[in-house]
């Protein structure tokens, strides 16, 4: 029979109740066991509505308190040193403040230490915490509480498979600080993954799930021989392994995978639609396959009748083995759409979100079983839906494709190359050496979000939100002067979300009330749903940044989001290129530099953290994204005059293999982040002999640890070593937005202080 399973799904809860529960235990309002409560609810709630749905084969090992890949290192004992000084044994993974400490540098006990790196998972907006790995590296078994799980599920009458991220994986996704070879870790690692499938084998399970998803990318031959190794020493046991793979298609690894000692495998059947036919007919009949036909991306409604195709094809050979899931984790979906009462009733009809997707997994295996009939009314309801947004008039706007065609070549260039730029822009901004400033939002106080929640449920007018929002707004220009902040910004203070915010001012998006989706620790982010062409009908931040600007004598930085950053970072269109959604987007924004440097302001950010994020996993893809992805950029920036100054941001990527595409934007200023790497992408940039200037981030905004004066003058001092110090800038790595503001002031004064004592030791002198 077909099993209808599932690969994950959403940790946090639909009202966000485990974002609530760990922020109140971190601040010490929460004990530990309430917290564990939290988690348990949150563990039985989930298993049961995908029980209720009709998933035949549960997930444990999918909930974290944080992320999954720190949960796996702490699994298996991979801690670093620092995190352990004072704490006791190392191995003490139950220690839960130990787990935080890496994940963000504090806890409510023990020592403050510099949080582990973290990074993008592929090419989501997920971050997962890098594992850190040496030499003598030793690995330790720690599975009470992936055990205790599994028996909290079976004790609830589950059934279950757990789910682990595998050992070629893991080892893949770390660092060795080291220099050390990490593959030679890989005996030691697998030893404990043996010991722990023997435990689970004594809890009566069929199944183990191992998620392998680097095998979407291209592997060179000593990691094609990792999974040999490895997947040969994982065979000898009774409980049978289905490897999992997503993001992408698998075919060029296909011949790999046929070899490894796996029982079953699940492919992503949306990413990797164009090769599922090639699949089908390679893969061993006897052995299970799983196509993951429901987007576990995106929060569209699947088309029940196209997905039957490719799995009733391979029901034919493969005679009852054919499982039936998501194409990835739901994790990356927010939970429930009937939570969704304010949308749009057309538009809400062709959404599906997390709860809805088990939904669609269980009527799918139920066709293969029983036949088409037992599910007409489900078929005929996505026939509906599918026939109603193929149809709707919102979508398309001919004035938007009329625009789109109208582009030229010279609509992405600007005027002069960046060393006739610079001169003009030094000499009009008059910055010193190391100039300060900040990424752009300031701490989201209570206030500030009291005035938008009251505006938005109409307790207060607009005129009163306005005054509001200004009042802050003339706070945060009085606390930057205080400072000495040389480049100043407006805080941010109207804007819900980098991406949302600008969403909600551009047609062609709709919003969610619940859609909340985790994108690290308790962090949650509300994509928007692109539903339509893209345009812009009135400016967005020009008013706000004029006023910004009339409170001081400094310049201020106007702050927009970037095309790629608002696609990647909202849920798309599938039924248009993603190009053609960055080209609108881009256009849109193009109209609001235009009107912001009209208006006065002279600097421009226009942050792009997601592209690195948005590369396509195979490298034969790459090239076409990298082109269109930075032709998007500069259509935003290119129709400025030469003093003004275009700035960018991006954070948390590994952007070193795609340093001449960063250089091909074209920006005056680029900030990265670089605090938890160490400085470690400027390597990069001076191989690549960046030509313009950049400002290293030197504050680990992720981290409520303030950096001291003398740590930040030695990352800049360190910087200096691949860029020249006159063009060096000195600010965070990322938006203030989640900080407080003690820690803030505390912070942003060591950094002022930090460039004064540079300035003191190198020179006074303007950046030339």
């Amino acid at each position: 029979m077909s099993v209808a399973h599932s690969l994950g799904f959403p940790r946090i809860g639909l009202k966000r109740e485990l974002k609530t529960a760990l922020e109140k235990y971190w601040r010490g309002e929460l004990s530990r066991v309430d917290l564990d409560a939290c988690a348990r609810a949150l563990r039985a709630a989930h298993w049961q509505l995908q029980a209720d749905a009709g998933v035949q084969l549960l997930p444990v090992g999918d909930f974290s308190y944080y992320d999954h890949v720190l949960d796996t290192s702490f699994l298996f004992g991979v801690i670093p040193e620092r995190f352990v000084s004072g704490v006791g044994d190392h191995q003490d993974t139950t220690d839960l403040d130990l787990y935080f400490r890496a994940a963000r540098g504090r806890a409510p006990t023990g020592a403050d230490a510099p949080a582990c790196e973290m990074t993008k998972w592929f090419d989501s907006n997920y971050h997962y915490i890098v594992p850190e790995f040496s030499k003598g590296q030793t690995f330790t078994l720690n599975s009470e509480r992936l055990i205790s799980q599994i028996q909290e599920a079976q004790a609830l009458g589950h059934k279950v498979k757990p789910v682990l991220l595998g050992p070629v994986s893991y080892l893949y996704l770390g660092k060795a600080r080291d220099g050390s070879n990490k593959l030679e870790l890989l005996p030691k690692l697998l030893l404990q993954y043996q010991k722990l499938i023997q435990q689970l084998e004594a809890l009566k399970l069929e199944w183990l799930q191992l998620d392998e998803p680097i095998l979407v990318l291209d592997l060179d031959q000593a990691w094609q021989d990792a999974f040999r190794y490895a997947y040969k020493n994982l065979q000898d046991y009774k409980l049978q392994l289905l490897l999992a793979t997503y993001f992408g298609s698998v075919k060029d690894n296909l011949a790999l995978i046929k070899e490894l000692a796996v029982d079953g495998l699940h492919v992503d059947a949306v990413r990797g639609a164009a090769d599922l036919d090639a699949i089908i007919e390679a893969w061993p009949k006897e052995r299970v396959l799983s196509l993951g036909v429901v987007d576990g991306r995106n929060i569209w409604r699947t088309d029940l009748r196209a997905a039957l195709l490719p799995l009733t094809k391979a029901q034919q050979k493969f005679n009852g083995r054919v499982w039936v899931a998501s194409s990835s984790s739901l994790l990356h979906t927010p939970v429930d759409l009937d939570a969704e009462t304010r949308l749009d009733p057309e538009l809400r009809s062709w959404l599906a979100f997390a709860k809805q997707k088990t939904r669609e997994i269980a009527v799918l295996s139920k066709a293969l079983n029983e036949g088409v009939l037992a599910v007409d009314a489900e078929l005929t309801a996505s026939d509906r839906s599918v026939a109603s947004r193929r149809s709707s008039t919102r979508i398309h706007k001919p004035a938007v494709k009329a625009r789109l065609s109208a582009i030229t070549k010279a609509d992405s260039q600007r005027k002069s190359a960046y060393a006739k730029r610079a001169v003009v822009q030094h000499g009009t901004l008059n910055l010193p050496l190391f100039p300060t400033t900040t990424i752009g939002s300031f701490p989201q106080t209570a206030d500030i979000r009291g005035l938008r929640a009251g505006f938005k449920k109409g307790a207060i007018t607009e005129p009163e939100y306005v005054s509001g929002i200004k009042a802050q707004i003339a706070d945060h220009v009085k606390r930057q002067e205080a400072l000495d902040i040389d480049v100043l910004v407006h805080g941010e203070a109207e804007r819900n979300d980098m991406v949302e915010y600008f969403g909600e001012q551009l047609e062609g998006f709709a919003f969610t009330e619940n859609g909340w989706v985790q994108s690290y620790g308790s962090r949650c982010v509300k994509p928007p749903i692109i539903y339509g062409d893209v345009s812009r009908p009135k400016p967005i931040t020009v008013g706000w940044t004029t006023y910004a600007q009339s409170l001081t004598n400094k310049p201020l930085k106007g702050m927009l989001t970037g095309p790629i950053t608002i696609l990647c970072w909202s849920f798309t269109r599938n039924d248009l290129s993603r190009k053609e959604q960055a080209e609108q987007i881009a256009l849109a924004l193009r109209d609001e530099v235009q009107d912001l440097e009209k208006a006065g302001t002279r600097i421009i950010q226009i942050d792009e953290p997601a592209i690195r994020e948005g590369l396509p996993l195979k490298k034969a893809e790459q090239p076409a994204y990298l082109d269109w992805a930075v032709t998007a950029f500069r259509l935003c920036t290119a129709g400025v005059s030469d003093g003004t100054q275009i700035h960018t941001h991006m954070c948390y990527s590994e952007f070193n293999e795609i340093i001449d595409s960063i250089a091909a934007l074209d920006a005056d200023v680029i900030t990265i982040e670089t605090s938890r790497s160490n400085m470690e992408l400027l390597e990069a940039f001076e191989k690549f002999s960046y030509p313009n200037e950049i400002g290293p981030g030197v504050y680990d905004i992720h981290s409520p640890i303030v950096p001291g004066v003398a740590q930040i003058e030695a990352l800049i001092e360190k910087a200096a070593q691949y860029i020249p110090r006159e063009r060096l800038w000195i600010n965070p790595d990322c938006g203030l937005k989640t900080r407080q503001w003690p820690e803030t002031e505390a912070a942003l004064a060591n950094l002022v202080q930090a460039a004064k004592n540079l300035r003191a030791k190198y020179g006074r002198a303007a950046a030339a």
